[in-house]
């Protein structure tokens, strides 16, 4: 199936606001060493003062990492694939295949994102505005293929048949 450029466009700017956001904190954070921009101070989101917008206390907490590998890094992984499969998707004449593992791989983008933000509100008290477009990203971007492609012969082929 050939979508349009548009439609291109659209399918990767969501890919391209995540790795930009989580490209930021990989740099700023872990390898500079620096307060994020934006998040340099904590700040209440709550009038008695309870969750904070505050990046330091969300990425220098214990929930940040997995084996030892900040999920920034795993988000910049993430973000990576999902353009890379969506520019498959869009350029191959067998595209029945690369919608199946696009909606899969989006899938397990969208299982993990309620998980972290509870981390964020119920465990760290705390809200990263990076972590909060990552998460963004990732929704906007499950809500973006499904409508775009719902109709798309692409979507018919892979779906079953009753």
């Amino acid at each position: 199936m050939n979508i349009s450029r548009a439609r291109l466009m659209v399918l990767l700017a969501m890919s391209i606001v995540g790795m930009a956001s989580s490209f930021m904190v990989l740099y700023t954070w872990y390898l500079l060493r620096q307060p994020l921009p934006i998040c340099t101070a904590p700040t209440s989101i709550e009038p008695r003062g309870g969750i904070t917008i505050n990046c330091a206390a969300v990425l220098s907490s214990p929930y940040s990492e997995v084996a030892g590998i900040p999920l920034d890094a795993l988000a910049a992984i993430w973000f990576i694939i999902n353009a890379g499969l969506v520019i498959l998707f869009a350029t191959s004449r067998r595209p029945g295949t690369y919608l199946k593992a696009l909606m899969g791989w989006r899938f397990i983008g969208i299982a993990i994102v309620p998980y972290l933000i509870y981390i964020e509100l119920a465990i760290v008290r705390a809200i990263c505005v990076y972590c909060t477009i990552m998460h963004s990203a990732i929704i906007i971007d499950f809500i973006l293929i499904t409508v775009l492609l719902r109709g798309s012969q692409a979507m018919k082929k892979i779906a079953p048949r009753p």
